[in-house]
């Protein structure tokens, strides 16, 4: 296992360098920094000119890219361009989305799981189709308008929450927010959890712990359960960086001051630094919820194991 996990770890070092490579390169050769800095205003060529060195955007793209990734290992990922340092940024919208990204994932594992186990052991029936049906119009309908219905009808009419997020976003005003989050995400956990029960249940190993006299419980977690989460934990695994990364739409709706948050202002802006330095440490949660991923696979299943 730990030889598996050094080696996980090294093969994550190109795969790092490929990715923020891309991302640098596509904000940086689409975008004109200096027009986002300058505003509707442009700028006169002097001065364009004088940014443009202060920002070492004169230099050849290679070069820096490496001044970047120089910087990035010392923790420097640079300064916004009010003057902010994008540490700071990152320090303060991380943990908001970080908090946000865990109610969603808890909503995702304990009512997607649930759902799945249900309709996977009744399929067919009238709560399986019923569940089906609404996990379809989940799927279907955008999370900007759920965002926006649920704002509407929970914050505005009925006033049973807060219709925008304070600046603290504690945990129990993000929960509204976790759930349209993971909306789509734990619909698809409750689909993906059904077929895999339904196929495992035929399977040789849970006819042979029926046939033991094992309780149904102990039939349906310790060996249908356990088996059939693979792919759901693959899913969530993946998911993470994904739901960190794409709560613009969601944070934007509750006023929610996270990573969504300062993506859009700085795409909007074309801060290049905000966004280069916020898209860095979501690859790298990305790496890390894949080898997490993979590591659990062996203890999900013991038959698994890693030289």
């Amino acid at each position: 296992m730990g030889r598996y996990v050094i080696r996980r770890l090294l093969q994550m070092i190109p795969v790092f360098i490929g990715a923020t490579l891309l991302i640098f390169l596509m904000v940086n050769v689409m975008g004109d920094p200096v027009a986002g800095l300058c505003g509707d205003r442009q700028c006169d060529p002097s001065t364009a000119a004088q940014l443009r060195r202060d920002l070492g955007l004169d230099k050849p793209v290679w070069q820096q890219y490496l001044t970047y990734m120089g910087n990035v290992f010392t923790g420097d990922f640079g300064t916004a361009f009010n003057g902010q340092k994008v540490t700071e940024l990152i320090g303060t919208a991380f943990p908001v989305t970080i908090r946000l990204t865990i109610i969603a994932i808890v909503f995702e594992i304990v009512i997607g799981v649930t759902l799945g186990v249900l309709t996977g052991l009744r399929r067919g029936r009238p709560v399986d189709t019923g569940i089906l049906l609404l996990t379809l119009v989940v799927i279907s309908v955008p999370t900007f308008v759920t965002g926006l219905l649920l704002q509407l009808l929970l914050g505005v009419k009925w006033g049973w929450i807060k219709p925008a997020v304070s600046s603290e976003a504690p945990f129990d005003e993000l929960i509204l927010p976790g759930l349209v989050l993971a909306s789509v995400s734990l619909a698809y956990v409750t689909r993906l959890t059904r077929t895999s029960i339904a196929e495992n249940r035929r399977a040789d190993y849970v006819r042979t712990a029926t046939a033991k006299g094992l309780p149904r419980h102990r039939v349906i977690i310790r060996h249908l359960l356990r088996n059939s989460l693979i792919p759901v934990v693959t899913f969530i695994g993946t998911d993470i960086g994904a739901l960190m990364g794409g709560a613009i739409v969601t944070e934007r709706i509750f006023n929610i001051h996270g990573v969504g948050f300062q993506l859009y202002q700085g795409i909007l802006r074309q801060n290049t630094q905000t966004v280069v330095g916020f898209v860095t440490i979501l690859v790298l949660v990305f790496l890390v919820a894949n080898l997490v991923v993979d590591l659990l696979y062996a203890v999900l299943d013991p038959r698994i194991r890693y030289a």
